[in-house]
């Protein structure tokens, strides 16, 4: 058995829940916060079975896509201001990171 945690956008959070429900995946859902952009984002757990892996992260990669964005950036407040950009910048976000872990034992009471 193997844990399967993915880490998304938030944009891309109800696409990939409504998804892996359609394909008879259960999932625990957690709110999370992270990145450089410190932007809301939802992790996911998803236990299956070994052979259930690949569909999971096929599912995943179909639902959870990269995408540009502008952000503005953060004043540096006694940083390093010789560093600092005053205008918009353009990142890539989105997508998923995901780790697969082996679950030794589960347990539902």
């Amino acid at each position: 058995m193997k844990m399967i945690i993915a880490v998304v956008q938030d944009k891309d959070s109800s696409r990939l829940a409504d998804a892996l429900v359609k394909h008879e995946f259960r999932a625990t859902k957690l709110a999370t916060t992270g990145g450089f952009l410190k932007a809301g984002n939802t992790t996911f757990m998803i236990g299956v079975e070994d052979q259930q892996v690949d569909r999971v992260l096929e599912i995943i990669k179909e639902n959870c896509k990269s995408r540009n964005q502008l952000v503005a950036p953060v004043s540096p407040m006694g940083g390093n201001a010789d560093a600092y950009v005053p205008y918009p910048v353009e990142v890539e976000v989105g997508g998923a990171t995901v780790f697969v872990l082996p679950v030794e034992s589960f347990q539902q009471f």
